[in-house]
């Protein structure tokens, strides 16, 4: 079964898309009741399946891309595409938790099980270096469905006043704020060696205009500027070449995929596909880097996360486990099981302490990291290179490059953005 297409020939047929129409991976107008049409590949694998004989190689990712590219929600002014990632956690997570509300052998396996299932496909996406919303949904999803069974379930026991129901709501609602400010730009560096920017930039995914005038796509859908002949050449020896020597003796880094001179500190995210001032690291739970511009809002979001979850943990034991330690009540809670509502309260706690006891350890970390002034990357470079050492029971390298003190470090960490301590924070570098 065929479908009729229709090239996407100027910007105004975009303006007339209706809302079940949309223009496809190849540019070419689509509509979603034509989901099923032209499936070669899909076909192809069935006949295969069918017949005992092997796949060709590539055929699942091409079934893939095809799904995801037609997996769409009717809109105005054309479809929108869903990005599936987004399903399994607002899907699964509410399924297992109540059947782990049955009975303690089952909370256990399913409770066992999540950190599992959620470090596989860690491992899975980080070793394929690509971008995916699941760990950002399944951490928003999280809040507010344990915010919607704390409502549901806790609250209406009587034992949690109306004040510290506020008081819960406004950690909420600060965190995500929070959240959105470490969403923003993490300090992307633009290139300042040529007159057309969007063609320094290592990782131009809002412009398809690039990609399809030179060609070149990424397979995770991340569309990557041309670059010239002596930075290809260079690709092959790594992210970066060191240049000559710049002002003041401080060895600069050249960038061959963005084709960009980076200042001290700054580094090339794989996964983003451009450069940052001062990376950290990329987190999967928030989508984005943590660079200079952002790392102080991520580390506030840690903390707002641990203390309102800690806190409400802490009325939801109080309530479901009358007349014990909180600490006690989370290992010793008996006859819980007994009533469905306390036993999916007392699943939905531990979820929460595990949730909690991991963002803990990463909020440690980078404790740890900002009082020695050496980021995630620093630290990964340094072992790598055998020029940092371990301290605190190897939980914080320090490279010495730019620990200047506890108090220092510190200083300037929470006033790197002022502009009177710019040019002293760069002497720093």
């Amino acid at each position: 079964m065929k479908r009729g297409r229709k090239k996407a020939g100027s910007p105004e047929m975009e303006d007339t898309l209706c809302c079940c129409e949309y223009l496809d991976r190849k540019g070419e107008r689509s509509h979603l009741a034509a989901c099923l049409c032209e499936c070669e590949d899909l076909d192809e694998c069935c006949e295969r399946w069918l017949t005992c004989r092997s796949l060709p190689p590539g055929i699942l990712e091409r079934i893939a891309d095809t799904f995801t590219d037609r997996f769409r929600l009717p809109w105005l002014r054309g479809a929108v595409k869903i990005d599936i990632s987004l399903l399994p956690p607002i899907i699964l997570l509410p399924v297992f938790l109540h059947v782990a509300a049955l009975h303690f052998l089952l909370a256990l396996v399913i409770l066992i099980s999540l950190p599992v299932l959620v470090l596989w496909y860690y491992y899975l996406t980080h070793r394929k270096k690509g971008q995916t919303l699941f760990f950002l949904s399944l951490g928003l999803f999280s809040l507010g469905y344990m915010y919607y069974v704390f409502l549901q379930e806790v609250v209406p026991r009587g034992h949690v006043e109306h004040s510290q129901v506020i008081l819960l709501t406004c950690g909420l609602i600060f965190m995500l704020v929070a959240l959105s400010r470490a969403k923003r730009d993490p300090g992307y560096l633009l290139c300042q060696m040529s007159s057309d920017k969007a063609l320094c930039q290592g990782s131009s995914f809002n412009n398809n205009n690039i990609s399809n005038r030179n060609g070149l796509e990424s397979s995770n859908g991340l569309y990557k500027a041309a670059v010239s002949d002596i930075a290809m050449n260079s690709y092959t020896e790594g992210y970066s070449r060191k240049l000559e020597e710049g002002p003041g003796g401080v060895m600069e880094d050249w960038c061959t995929k963005c084709r960009l001179v980076r200042p001290a500190r700054a580094g090339h995210c794989r996964i983003c596909g451009r450069c940052v001032k001062r990376l950290d690291h990329h987190c999967v739970w928030i989508n984005s880097c943590v660079g200079e511009q952002n790392h102080r809002a991520f580390v506030l979001v840690l903390s707002l996360f641990l203390l309102t979850s800690v806190y409400g943990i802490s009325l939801t034991l109080d309530t479901i486990c009358r007349g014990k330690a909180t600490i006690k009540a989370l290992f010793y809670c008996p006859g819980v099981y007994g009533d469905y509502s306390s036993a999916l309260s007392f699943t939905c706690v531990w979820y929460c302490t595990i949730v909690t006891s991991g963002m803990g350890y990463i909020l440690f970390i980078q404790l740890l990291n900002i009082s020695y002034n050496v980021t995630e990357r620093e630290a990964r470079m340094a072992l790598r290179e055998n020029t940092g050492r371990r301290l605190l029971w190897g939980m914080v390298v320090d490279t010495g490059q730019y620990n200047r003190g506890f108090l220092h470090n510190w200083i300037q960490f929470l006033t790197s953005q002022l502009p009177a301590l710019q040019h002293s924070t760069e002497d720093i570098v």
